[in-house]
Order: C-alpha cells, then structure tokens, then sequence
C-alpha cells in the first residue's frame, strides 16, 4: 500500500512537468486552402507518378491519319472475305490453309475448338487463336 502511495504522489508531481500543445490539420493542397506555394510540388509529384504517355493523336499529320484509316479498312475486307470463305455458302466451318498476304493462315477443328494458326511467311512470327466449343 505504501509503493502505491508512492507511485501515486509521483505521478501527481510529475504532471505539473508535462505539456501538451494543441493539433492543427494544415490541408498541403492549395484546392483546400492550403498554401499556394504548395502548387508546384504537388503538380511535379502528381506528373512524376503519371503512369499513361500523352495522345499524339491531335499532332497527328493528316496523311498519316488516311493511312491508317485505309490500312483498317483494307484489313476489315481481308478479314470479311477471309471470314466469308472459311465458312462458305451454307454457313459450316470448312477446315483450311489460306494465304492473305504474307501471313499463312490454318484453320482446323480440334478437340478443344476452332484452332487458327497465323504464321508470318516474311517475318517468321507465328500466333495461335483457340476459339472454344459452347
């Protein structure tokens, strides 16, 4: 009972030691009132952590945008035509070897689905497409 006397009066002498101040919340964004000076940072932090590059899309040379334009349109009728002659008049999958370009494309009926290998004939890359059964 006497350490716990003891233990008491010192803690009640050493709280008139102790201190405190009060918390102030400061916003560091300038859009919340913080300071205005703060607006440089936050811009160059916020760019650094920018993970997408900027769309050149606008600076983009007329010319090229009609290229590309007719590039996906010529592809879009490859495909058409492609797609058209692999399934025929009555509208059945026909297996196959077609050459569109310089891709040579096989297409064949697996266990698994439709299987489309792609392989470049100038380049040397390939590409296989699994279209699974229903």
């Amino acid at each position: 009972m006497k350490r716990i006397l003891l233990l008491s009066f010192a803690l009640v002498l050493l709280a008139g030691y102790v201190s405190a101040q009060d918390l102030v919340y400061r916003p560091r964004n300038p859009a919340f009132g913080g300071d205005t000076f703060n607006y440089q940072w936050l811009l160059s932090s916020a760019q650094a952590q920018n993970k997408f590059a900027e769309d050149d899309s606008f600076n983009q040379d007329p010319l090229q945008q009609f290229q590309d334009d007719l590039n996906r349109q010529i592809l879009n009728r490859l495909s058409s035509a492609l797609i058209d002659q692999i399934f025929g008049e009555n509208g059945e999958l026909q297996d196959g070897n077609f050459q569109v370009g310089n891709f040579n494309i096989n297409i064949f009926t697996g266990i698994e689905g439709i299987e489309i290998d792609i392989v470049d004939t100038f380049g040397g890359g390939q590409a296989q497409v699994l279209v699974p059964f229903f």
